[in-house]
């Protein structure tokens, strides 16, 4: 659902072109194919927190034109999904839920550290991209930080339409899915996950271990027939498709 409202003054056209205009995209639940992967014996649960759930980032571009995104509930029904695919068995968490009250193996709780986009008036160019930066955070079954994982991804699509939220919006979903791609493939041998089916961490092996796996923002990949299917590692460019 995309609602866009521009506000102009019926006496001048330069106080048009100085209140500018206001969009705001709303993400449809995007999805992804199942990967052909063998899933993690691990029993995780998720824990989505209220600031992924809820969350939405507006910004002001050049002074004029206000785009506000509502990233969240996409987000949170997103990671839901990819989530179920990797683990054996999966038990999804609320804000309000207490840990305390379930049985897992590993607790996984996901996190927006960043967010950007450009639009073609910024970058001079025909394309919206979006950056986004997630943390992974992993803990054991007792509460103690076994990994800190950050995962940056990238999306561009090119302006369609005079007023390019729909390409704001496919930028944001490929986005995603870059960051999808990056998890599936990494986060086993990056976070030592499926460790944690084994019991809780040892009290000297208890701090958490921070550890990165950046996606290059502008690098463009031929996506692959493999076991990650439409996903690309590196950054998702929509003419690559």
């Amino acid at each position: 659902m995309i609602v866009k409202y521009c506000f102009a003054s019926v006496t001048s056209l330069a106080i048009f072109m100085l209140v500018g205009c206001s969009s705001t995209v709303t993400m449809e639940m995007p999805t992804i194919p199942e990967p052909r992967i063998e899933k993690i014996p691990v029993n995780v649960a998720v824990r989505i927190p209220a600031q992924f759930q809820d969350f939405v980032h507006s910004e002001e571009v050049l002074g004029k034109d206000t785009w506000t995104i509502h990233l969240g509930s996409s987000n949170a029904a997103f990671f839901t999904q990819l989530f179920g695919f990797m683990f054996e068995n999966v038990t999804i968490l609320g804000p309000d839920d207490d840990a305390r009250d379930y049985q897992f193996d590993a607790l996984v709780e996901p996190s927006i550290e960043g967010f950007e986009f450009s639009v073609p008036s910024q970058s001079q160019t025909n394309a919206f991209a979006v950056w986004i930066r997630y943390r992974i955070a992993v803990f054991d079954s007792i509460g103690n930080s076994a990994s800190s994982w950050t995962v940056s991804a990238y999306g561009k699509s090119q302006k369609e339409g005079l007023g390019g939220s729909d390409s704001l919006r496919r930028a944001a979903i490929l986005a995603m899915r870059d960051a999808a791609a990056l998890i599936i493939m990494q986060m086993d041998k990056v976070t030592d996950i499926r460790k944690l089916a084994d019991g809780p961490l040892e009290p000297a092996d208890d701090e958490p271990g921070a550890v990165n796996a950046d996606a290059s923002p502008g690098v463009e990949n031929n996506e692959p027939d493999s076991v990650i299917g439409v996903f690309a590692i590196g950054g998702i460019d929509d003419a690559a498709e």
